[in-house]
Protein backbone atom coordinates (compact mmCIF):
# COMPACT_ATOMS: atom_id res chain seq x y z
CA UNK A 1 0.00 0.00 0.00
CA UNK A 2 2.84 2.27 1.08
CA UNK A 3 4.37 1.32 -2.15
CA UNK A 4 1.60 2.71 -4.33
CA UNK A 5 0.63 5.12 -2.53
CA UNK A 6 4.45 6.79 -3.25
CA UNK A 7 4.19 5.57 -7.06
CA UNK A 8 0.28 7.34 -7.17
CA UNK A 9 2.03 10.14 -5.81
CA UNK A 10 5.18 10.60 -8.24
CA UNK A 11 2.43 10.37 -10.67
CA UNK A 12 0.23 12.99 -10.14
CA UNK A 13 3.35 14.99 -9.57
CA UNK A 14 4.84 14.15 -13.03
CA UNK A 15 1.25 14.60 -14.62
CA UNK A 16 1.00 18.26 -12.99
CA UNK A 17 4.63 19.54 -14.05
CA UNK A 18 4.03 18.10 -17.17
CA UNK A 19 0.59 20.28 -17.83
CA UNK A 20 2.19 23.26 -16.43
CA UNK A 21 5.13 22.80 -18.83
CA UNK A 22 2.34 22.01 -21.66
CA UNK A 23 0.65 25.50 -20.84
CA UNK A 24 3.75 27.60 -20.07
CA UNK A 25 4.98 26.98 -23.59
CA UNK A 26 1.25 27.12 -25.23
CA UNK A 27 1.27 30.22 -23.71
CA UNK A 28 5.44 31.47 -25.26
CA UNK A 29 4.32 30.28 -28.73
CA UNK A 30 0.37 31.10 -28.60
CA UNK A 31 -1.42 34.01 -28.17
CA UNK A 32 -3.50 33.25 -24.81
CA UNK A 33 -6.31 35.53 -26.52
CA UNK A 34 -6.84 33.57 -29.34
CA UNK A 35 -7.69 30.86 -26.85
CA UNK A 36 -8.79 31.99 -23.36
CA UNK A 37 -12.20 33.19 -22.64
CA UNK A 38 -12.40 37.00 -22.22
CA UNK A 39 -13.19 38.22 -18.53
CA UNK A 40 -14.91 41.30 -17.97
CA UNK A 41 -15.60 43.78 -15.31
CA UNK A 42 -18.23 46.29 -15.11
CA UNK A 43 -18.11 49.56 -16.41
CA UNK A 44 -20.07 52.87 -16.12
CA UNK A 45 -20.17 54.39 -19.75
CA UNK A 46 -18.94 50.81 -21.81
CA UNK A 47 -20.89 48.21 -19.65
CA UNK A 48 -18.26 46.22 -19.58
CA UNK A 49 -14.38 46.07 -20.53
CA UNK A 50 -11.44 43.55 -20.41
CA UNK A 51 -10.54 42.91 -16.87
CA UNK A 52 -6.50 44.35 -16.63
CA UNK A 53 -3.79 42.76 -17.30
CA UNK A 54 -5.89 40.16 -19.42
CA UNK A 55 -3.35 37.96 -20.67
CA UNK A 56 -3.32 38.61 -24.47
CA UNK A 57 -4.81 41.99 -24.63
CA UNK A 58 -3.13 45.29 -24.75
CA UNK A 59 -3.11 48.25 -22.48
CA UNK A 60 -6.21 49.56 -23.59
CA UNK A 61 -7.74 46.19 -23.30
CA UNK A 62 -8.41 45.19 -26.99
CA UNK A 63 -6.83 41.78 -29.47
CA UNK A 64 -3.93 43.76 -30.63
CA UNK A 65 -0.48 42.98 -29.57
CA UNK A 66 0.47 46.99 -28.42
CA UNK A 67 -1.21 50.34 -29.17
CA UNK A 68 0.31 51.86 -31.65
CA UNK A 69 1.33 55.57 -31.66
CA UNK A 70 -0.20 55.65 -35.22
CA UNK A 71 -2.31 53.67 -37.57
CA UNK A 72 -3.69 53.95 -41.17
CA UNK A 73 -6.99 52.05 -40.24
CA UNK A 74 -9.08 51.75 -36.49
CA UNK A 75 -11.89 48.76 -36.79
CA UNK A 76 -14.32 49.52 -34.04
CA UNK A 77 -17.04 46.93 -33.71
CA UNK A 78 -18.54 44.09 -31.25
CA UNK A 79 -17.19 40.45 -31.53
CA UNK A 80 -17.90 40.27 -35.50
CA UNK A 81 -14.68 43.27 -35.55
CA UNK A 82 -13.23 41.04 -32.38
CA UNK A 83 -12.92 37.77 -34.51
CA UNK A 84 -15.02 35.56 -32.60
CA UNK A 85 -14.23 31.80 -32.61
CA UNK A 86 -11.18 32.72 -34.79
CA UNK A 87 -7.36 33.43 -33.98
CA UNK A 88 -6.67 37.17 -33.73
CA UNK A 89 -4.89 37.18 -36.91
CA UNK A 90 -7.91 35.59 -38.73
CA UNK A 91 -10.25 38.72 -37.69
CA UNK A 92 -11.04 40.93 -40.59
CA UNK A 93 -9.02 43.94 -39.46
CA UNK A 94 -6.17 41.67 -39.19
CA UNK A 95 -6.52 39.93 -42.66
CA UNK A 96 -7.82 43.45 -43.78
CA UNK A 97 -4.33 44.48 -43.04
CA UNK A 98 -2.59 41.69 -44.87
CA UNK A 99 -4.53 42.81 -47.75
CA UNK A 100 -4.00 46.23 -48.39
CA UNK A 101 -0.14 46.57 -46.05
CA UNK A 102 -1.78 49.09 -43.97
CA UNK A 103 -1.20 49.43 -40.37
CA UNK A 104 -4.65 48.05 -38.52
CA UNK A 105 -5.74 48.38 -35.17
CA UNK A 106 -9.03 46.31 -33.85
CA UNK A 107 -11.18 47.86 -31.42
CA UNK A 108 -13.76 44.91 -31.47
CA UNK A 109 -15.12 43.73 -28.26
CA UNK A 110 -17.49 41.35 -27.54
CA UNK A 111 -21.04 42.94 -26.54
CA UNK A 112 -20.28 46.43 -27.70
CA UNK A 113 -22.36 48.42 -30.02
CA UNK A 114 -23.31 51.69 -31.46
CA UNK A 115 -22.59 53.70 -28.13
CA UNK A 116 -19.53 51.85 -27.09
CA UNK A 117 -18.49 52.81 -30.71
CA UNK A 118 -19.36 56.65 -30.82
CA UNK A 119 -17.58 56.91 -27.17
CA UNK A 120 -14.19 54.17 -28.46
CA UNK A 121 -13.98 56.62 -31.65
CA UNK A 122 -13.79 60.33 -29.28
CA UNK A 123 -11.70 59.07 -26.81
CA UNK A 124 -9.27 56.57 -28.42
CA UNK A 125 -9.20 55.91 -31.59
CA UNK A 126 -8.84 59.39 -32.95
CA UNK A 127 -5.86 59.82 -31.18
CA UNK A 128 -4.01 57.09 -33.42
CA UNK A 129 -4.56 59.68 -36.13
CA UNK A 130 -6.07 57.23 -38.69
CA UNK A 131 -6.73 57.68 -42.39
CA UNK A 132 -9.56 55.56 -41.88
CA UNK A 133 -12.20 54.66 -39.55
CA UNK A 134 -14.10 51.30 -39.86
CA UNK A 135 -17.26 50.79 -37.93
CA UNK A 136 -18.60 47.41 -38.11
CA UNK A 137 -22.47 47.00 -37.98
CA UNK A 138 -24.00 44.02 -37.17
CA UNK A 139 -27.35 43.88 -38.19
CA UNK A 140 -28.25 40.74 -35.53
CA UNK A 141 -28.30 42.91 -32.45
CA UNK A 142 -26.61 46.53 -32.71
CA UNK A 143 -30.00 48.04 -32.71
CA UNK A 144 -31.06 46.20 -29.50
CA UNK A 145 -27.51 47.19 -27.62
CA UNK A 146 -28.13 50.80 -28.55
CA UNK A 147 -31.48 51.09 -26.96
CA UNK A 148 -30.02 48.50 -24.10
CA UNK A 149 -27.69 50.81 -22.89
CA UNK A 150 -28.92 54.23 -23.90
CA UNK A 151 -31.54 53.38 -21.25
CA UNK A 152 -30.07 51.28 -18.89
CA UNK A 153 -26.51 53.45 -17.89
CA UNK A 154 -27.05 57.22 -16.85
CA UNK A 155 -24.21 58.50 -18.93
CA UNK A 156 -25.95 58.27 -22.08
CA UNK A 157 -29.13 59.37 -21.32
CA UNK A 158 -28.75 62.67 -23.35
CA UNK A 159 -29.67 60.10 -26.42
CA UNK A 160 -33.26 59.24 -24.52
CA UNK A 161 -36.89 60.42 -26.32
CA UNK A 162 -38.99 57.65 -25.16
CA UNK A 163 -40.42 56.41 -22.25
CA UNK A 164 -39.13 53.21 -21.10
CA UNK A 165 -38.79 51.42 -17.80
CA UNK A 166 -35.51 50.63 -16.33
CA UNK A 167 -33.78 48.42 -18.58
CA UNK A 168 -31.04 46.15 -17.91
CA UNK A 169 -27.65 47.21 -19.83
CA UNK A 170 -25.95 44.02 -19.11
CA UNK A 171 -26.15 42.30 -22.31
CA UNK A 172 -23.32 39.87 -21.54
CA UNK A 173 -25.25 37.88 -19.29
CA UNK A 174 -24.95 34.12 -20.53
CA UNK A 175 -27.57 31.75 -20.38
CA UNK A 176 -27.49 29.42 -17.34
CA UNK A 177 -25.31 26.44 -17.43
CA UNK A 178 -26.05 23.23 -15.54
CA UNK A 179 -23.57 21.12 -17.20
CA UNK A 180 -21.67 19.18 -15.01
CA UNK A 181 -18.28 20.95 -13.34
CA UNK A 182 -19.78 24.02 -14.90
CA UNK A 183 -17.74 26.42 -12.21
CA UNK A 184 -13.91 23.88 -13.31
CA UNK A 185 -14.75 24.35 -16.69
CA UNK A 186 -15.38 28.18 -16.48
CA UNK A 187 -12.16 28.80 -14.89
CA UNK A 188 -10.34 26.49 -17.08
CA UNK A 189 -11.98 28.59 -19.83
CA UNK A 190 -10.59 32.01 -18.85
CA UNK A 191 -7.01 30.80 -17.36
CA UNK A 192 -5.50 27.26 -19.68
CA UNK A 193 -5.00 27.33 -22.91
CA UNK A 194 -3.86 23.79 -23.11
CA UNK A 195 -7.68 23.05 -21.57
CA UNK A 196 -8.79 25.08 -24.20
CA UNK A 197 -6.63 23.66 -27.03
CA UNK A 198 -7.58 20.10 -26.07
CA UNK A 199 -11.55 20.72 -25.93
CA UNK A 200 -11.89 23.70 -28.72
CA UNK A 201 -8.90 22.93 -30.65
CA UNK A 202 -9.36 22.44 -34.53
CA UNK A 203 -9.35 18.68 -34.45
CA UNK A 204 -12.23 17.65 -31.16
CA UNK A 205 -13.80 21.24 -32.31
CA UNK A 206 -14.77 20.03 -35.39
CA UNK A 207 -15.50 16.88 -34.47
CA UNK A 208 -17.92 17.79 -31.52
CA UNK A 209 -19.78 20.44 -34.29
CA UNK A 210 -20.31 17.84 -36.59
CA UNK A 211 -21.44 15.45 -34.31
CA UNK A 212 -23.80 18.87 -32.88
CA UNK A 213 -24.99 19.76 -36.38
CA UNK A 214 -25.87 16.30 -36.94
CA UNK A 215 -27.82 15.39 -33.56
CA UNK A 216 -29.40 18.96 -34.27
CA UNK A 217 -30.79 17.87 -37.91
CA UNK A 218 -32.15 14.88 -36.34
CA UNK A 219 -33.90 16.25 -33.64
CA UNK A 220 -34.88 19.77 -33.69
CA UNK A 221 -35.02 21.90 -30.94
CA UNK A 222 -37.16 24.97 -30.07
CA UNK A 223 -34.35 27.35 -30.49
CA UNK A 224 -31.69 25.41 -33.36
CA UNK A 225 -32.38 24.24 -36.86
CA UNK A 226 -30.15 23.17 -39.77
CA UNK A 227 -29.70 23.60 -43.24
CA UNK A 228 -28.00 20.92 -45.57
CA UNK A 229 -27.30 21.33 -49.34
CA UNK A 230 -24.26 18.45 -49.93
CA UNK A 231 -24.19 19.35 -53.49
CA UNK A 232 -23.53 23.42 -52.10
CA UNK A 233 -21.03 22.09 -49.23
CA UNK A 234 -23.15 23.91 -47.04
CA UNK A 235 -23.87 22.50 -43.49
CA UNK A 236 -25.38 25.14 -41.20
CA UNK A 237 -26.84 25.67 -37.65
CA UNK A 238 -28.98 28.77 -37.00
CA UNK A 239 -30.83 30.50 -33.61
CA UNK A 240 -33.40 32.56 -34.71
CA UNK A 241 -35.62 33.24 -32.20
CA UNK A 242 -33.46 35.95 -30.26
CA UNK A 243 -32.24 37.78 -33.34
CA UNK A 244 -35.77 37.70 -34.82
CA UNK A 245 -36.81 39.52 -31.54
CA UNK A 246 -34.09 42.24 -31.81
CA UNK A 247 -35.11 43.19 -35.34
CA UNK A 248 -38.69 43.21 -34.97
CA UNK A 249 -40.03 46.29 -36.61
CA UNK A 250 -43.08 46.86 -34.86
CA UNK A 251 -41.44 46.51 -31.39
CA UNK A 252 -40.79 50.45 -30.09
CA UNK A 253 -37.16 49.16 -28.73
CA UNK A 254 -36.17 48.28 -31.72
CA UNK A 255 -37.32 51.44 -33.79
CA UNK A 256 -35.72 53.45 -30.89
CA UNK A 257 -32.79 51.87 -31.05
CA UNK A 258 -32.27 52.21 -34.96
CA UNK A 259 -33.18 55.82 -33.97
CA UNK A 260 -30.23 55.67 -31.65
CA UNK A 261 -28.38 54.18 -33.97
CA UNK A 262 -28.85 56.62 -36.79
CA UNK A 263 -27.83 59.39 -34.50
CA UNK A 264 -24.65 57.81 -32.95
CA UNK A 265 -23.49 56.73 -36.47
CA UNK A 266 -24.14 60.72 -37.89
CA UNK A 267 -22.42 61.66 -34.91
CA UNK A 268 -19.32 59.86 -35.56
CA UNK A 269 -19.17 60.49 -39.18
CA UNK A 270 -18.83 64.30 -38.12
CA UNK A 271 -15.84 63.74 -35.47
CA UNK A 272 -14.11 61.74 -38.22
CA UNK A 273 -14.05 64.51 -40.97
CA UNK A 274 -13.20 67.04 -38.18
CA UNK A 275 -10.25 64.70 -37.44
CA UNK A 276 -9.33 64.54 -41.70
CA UNK A 277 -10.26 60.64 -41.52
CA UNK A 278 -12.10 58.89 -43.17
CA UNK A 279 -15.38 57.27 -41.62
CA UNK A 280 -16.42 54.03 -43.53
CA UNK A 281 -19.54 52.02 -41.73
CA UNK A 282 -19.15 48.51 -42.39
CA UNK A 283 -22.43 46.55 -42.62
CA UNK A 284 -22.22 43.00 -41.44
CA UNK A 285 -25.40 40.64 -42.01
CA UNK A 286 -26.92 38.09 -40.00
CA UNK A 287 -26.36 34.09 -40.97
CA UNK A 288 -30.29 33.99 -42.03
CA UNK A 289 -30.04 36.82 -44.60
CA UNK A 290 -26.53 35.17 -45.76
CA UNK A 291 -28.47 32.29 -46.51
CA UNK A 292 -31.53 33.37 -47.63
CA UNK A 293 -31.87 31.61 -50.83
CA UNK A 294 -32.48 28.81 -49.03
CA UNK A 295 -34.11 29.33 -46.25
CA UNK A 296 -36.48 32.08 -47.14
CA UNK A 297 -40.47 30.59 -47.91
CA UNK A 298 -38.93 27.23 -47.40
CA UNK A 299 -41.43 25.18 -45.15
CA UNK A 300 -39.70 22.56 -44.93
CA UNK A 301 -36.87 23.93 -42.81
CA UNK A 302 -37.62 23.30 -39.12
CA UNK A 303 -38.76 27.55 -37.39
CA UNK A 304 -39.13 27.73 -41.21
CA UNK A 305 -41.75 31.17 -39.79
CA UNK A 306 -39.20 32.52 -37.26
CA UNK A 307 -36.00 32.37 -40.02
CA UNK A 308 -38.77 34.33 -42.77
CA UNK A 309 -39.32 36.98 -39.89
CA UNK A 310 -35.79 37.71 -39.28
CA UNK A 311 -35.03 38.18 -43.00
CA UNK A 312 -38.12 40.36 -43.52
CA UNK A 313 -37.24 42.50 -40.99
CA UNK A 314 -33.63 42.54 -41.22
CA UNK A 315 -34.68 43.19 -44.84
CA UNK A 316 -36.63 46.61 -44.16
CA UNK A 317 -33.64 47.70 -40.82
CA UNK A 318 -31.02 47.28 -43.71
CA UNK A 319 -32.78 49.22 -46.83
CA UNK A 320 -33.51 52.00 -43.81
CA UNK A 321 -29.56 52.18 -43.01
CA UNK A 322 -28.43 52.43 -46.55
CA UNK A 323 -30.88 54.98 -47.00
CA UNK A 324 -30.03 57.06 -44.01
CA UNK A 325 -26.00 56.69 -44.80
CA UNK A 326 -26.89 57.59 -48.57
CA UNK A 327 -29.00 60.99 -47.31
CA UNK A 328 -26.04 61.56 -44.84
CA UNK A 329 -23.11 61.18 -47.48
CA UNK A 330 -21.51 58.41 -44.77
CA UNK A 331 -19.30 55.81 -46.89
CA UNK A 332 -20.40 52.12 -46.61
CA UNK A 333 -19.43 48.44 -47.36
CA UNK A 334 -22.51 46.05 -47.63
CA UNK A 335 -21.06 42.65 -47.63
CA UNK A 336 -23.68 40.66 -48.03
CA UNK A 337 -23.40 40.14 -51.47
CA UNK A 338 -19.87 39.41 -51.13
CA UNK A 339 -21.11 36.32 -48.28
CA UNK A 340 -23.86 35.40 -50.38
CA UNK A 341 -21.23 34.71 -53.23
CA UNK A 342 -19.33 32.29 -51.22
CA UNK A 343 -22.14 30.44 -49.09
CA UNK A 344 -20.34 26.73 -50.06
CA UNK A 345 -17.07 28.22 -48.29
CA UNK A 346 -17.64 27.11 -45.07
CA UNK A 347 -18.20 30.61 -44.03
CA UNK A 348 -19.37 29.93 -40.23
CA UNK A 349 -18.00 28.59 -36.93
CA UNK A 350 -18.81 24.63 -37.16
CA UNK A 351 -21.57 24.49 -34.40
CA UNK A 352 -25.04 25.03 -33.37
CA UNK A 353 -24.19 27.51 -30.30
CA UNK A 354 -22.05 30.12 -31.83
CA UNK A 355 -23.68 31.94 -34.80
CA UNK A 356 -20.50 34.03 -35.57
CA UNK A 357 -18.13 33.52 -39.01
CA UNK A 358 -15.10 31.72 -39.14
CA UNK A 359 -11.58 32.25 -40.76
CA UNK A 360 -13.60 32.17 -44.00
CA UNK A 361 -16.17 34.41 -43.39
CA UNK A 362 -14.00 36.92 -42.31
CA UNK A 363 -11.92 36.29 -45.36
CA UNK A 364 -14.99 37.67 -47.10
CA UNK A 365 -15.58 40.36 -45.18
CA UNK A 366 -11.97 41.65 -45.32
CA UNK A 367 -11.48 41.39 -49.12
CA UNK A 368 -15.01 42.98 -49.71
CA UNK A 369 -13.76 46.39 -47.60
CA UNK A 370 -9.68 45.78 -49.20
CA UNK A 371 -11.99 46.22 -52.47
CA UNK A 372 -14.37 49.11 -51.59
CA UNK A 373 -10.93 50.79 -50.05
CA UNK A 374 -8.94 50.23 -52.94
CA UNK A 375 -11.55 51.31 -55.42
CA UNK A 376 -12.58 53.86 -53.89
CA UNK A 377 -9.64 56.15 -53.29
Amino acid sequence: MKKLFTNSVIVIIATLIGLLTCEILARYFLNPADYLSVSMEKHDILGRVVAPNSSGFDEWGFRNKTVPANVDIVAIGDSHTYGNTAKMDESWPSVLGYLTGKSVYNMGMGGYGPNQYQYLLKTKALSLNPRIVLCGLYMGDDFENAFSITYGLDHWAFLRKGRFDQINPDIWSAEEDTRWLRGLRIWLSRNSVVYQLVIHGPVLGKIKGNVQLERASHKPDPYTTTLVVEEQNIREAFRPSGIRDRLDQEKQPVIEGIRITHALLKDMHGACRRNGSRFIVVVIPTKETVFEKYLENNPRIHLSGVIDDVIRNERVARNDLLAFLRDEGIDFVDTLPALKRAVNQELYARTDRDMHPGKNGYRIIAEAVAHHIQTAQ
